[in-house]
């Protein structure tokens, strides 16, 4: 059976949780939706999504997922800032010329300036406590793009049985816009004091003073006790011929290590300039 997900990232997260883990079923996207980050990870070649003719008789290849408190994700799964900014987006949308655009403009506007960056949280890499208690960003990583086309670690591979996961520290506001440009980039490495990425099986966020808002695949909950996980299943997607979910993907010698929970570890590599 092979299912073709009319719309944004959104469908596609829909239609995945419902398919993955059965071998007789795949899925593609054709993007109609507002979001197609999914479909960024396929380089030059995401513009042949949009014509049906290109995706009739594309492979089905094996992609990873990330599992987050029993909820499938396709690409990234982050929790901090940037959540609550897309969680906000919706509540903007609906008031008089706040649509599009400007919704987003003045979710970013209200979180950044009113509600502040940083969270307290526990946090436990592969098990692990940090010993940091603030952070303003903590992005798992499956795929390369979220948020229309950020790109938070460049190493980050669909197929390779590894996420790759994000921790930026709470900052001023000040230097979060310095590093907000570099970010969107894959150059976290440009900011060692605060920023780092690792590779483990396992991670989980515990708020005792509010709720943790977590955006997969662009759509978001709440919880005080967030688990993010590679998944044990796995989504087949057939895309258009010769194309590769990891186009996009830089290479920067990625190691796998056992994080310390003293020190920020650059288990993925510093990602190249753009």
């Amino acid at each position: 059976m092979r299912l073709y997900a009319c719309g944004g990232d959104g469908t596609a997260n829909e239609v995945a949780n419902g398919i993955a883990g059965f071998a007789n079923a795949a899925m593609t996207v054709v993007p109609i939706g507002t979001g197609n980050d999914l479909l960024k990870n396929f380089g030059a070649d995401a513009a042949k999504f949009a014509d049906p003719e290109n995706l009739w008789d594309g492979e089905a290849r094996a992609l990873d997922l990330i599992d987050c408190n029993g909820r499938l994700c396709l690409t990234i799964a982050c929790s901090g800032v940037d959540a609550r900014i897309a969680r906000d987006v919706h509540r903007f949308s609906s008031l008089p010329l706040l649509h599009g655009k400007g919704s987003y403009i003045a979710s970013l506007i209200v979180n950044f300036l009113f509600k502040g960056i940083g969270s307290h949280w526990t946090v436990l890499l592969g098990g692990e406590e940090l010993a940091a208690k603030d952070f303003s960003v903590i992005a798992v990583c499956n795929g390369r793009y979220y948020g229309g086309g950020f790109m938070p670690v460049a190493e980050a591979g669909m197929t390779d049985g590894v996420l790759h996961t994000l921790v930026v520290k709470q900052v001023s506001r000040a230097r979060f816009l310095q590093f907000v440009g570099p970010y969107s980039k894959g150059n976290y490495a440009k900011f060692p004091a605060f920023a780092s990425c690792r590779a483990v099986p396992e991670v989980r966020i515990v708020s005792e003073r509010e709720d943790v808002v977590t955006c997969l695949d662009g759509e978001c909950f709440t919880s005080r006790d967030v688990t993010m996980r590679l998944a044990d299943r796995k989504l087949n997607f057939f895309a258009p011929a010769g194309s590769s979910p990891d186009a996009t993907r830089r290479w920067s010698g990625f190691t796998p290590v056992s994080p310390r929970a003293d020190a920020p570890v650059f288990a993925c590599g510093a990602a190249a300039d753009a």
